[in-house]
């Protein structure tokens, strides 16, 4: 008789993973950074335990849109206040934080439940080329080169 096996929090080995989005498109680098936050691309995947893996995004300032996104595309933030809807487009994002416009496109595509949060946190992103995750680099794998 076949038996499922049932993997334990204790159980799940976590991995570093590098990824340079220099000149890829954001939507399908944002699909690919959320499989490896949730955890789908292992063999030990279960919907219910945060088993991905932590991820090392460099170069977000040079990741590319297709169409007229750059101008068209607005992201909206409330105080709370009235009248405070303030709006913003891609391109006005990547002067003052390039890095808003990956962890956007990210988080809307990972599944909206309490482990969101939990595998946002395993999710580093960085303008430029260089990171502070230097001490990991024996345990990073390389994606996207």
């Amino acid at each position: 008789m076949k038996t499922t096996i049932s993997v334990k929090k204790a159980e799940i080995k976590k991995n570093w993973v590098h990824i340079d989005v220099d000149g890829k498109v954001l939507g399908r680098i944002a699909s690919e950074i959320a499989m490896i936050l949730m955890g789908k691309h292992k063999a030990t995947y279960v919907p219910y335990l945060n088993s991905g893996d932590a991820v090392i995004v460099t170069n977000s300032k040079k990741i590319k849109v297709t169409g007229k996104k750059e101008t068209d595309k607005k992201y909206y933030r409330h105080s709370g206040q009235v009248g405070n809807l303030k709006t913003d487009t891609i391109e006005k994002l990547r002067m003052y934080k390039p890095n808003q416009i990956l962890f956007h496109a990210v988080k809307g595509m990972l599944p909206n439940n309490r482990l969101r949060d939990v595998r946002l946190a395993n999710l580093r992103i960085f303008e430029g080329s260089e990171h502070s995750h230097q001490g990991q680099l024996g345990k990073v794998e390389k994606k996207g080169e």
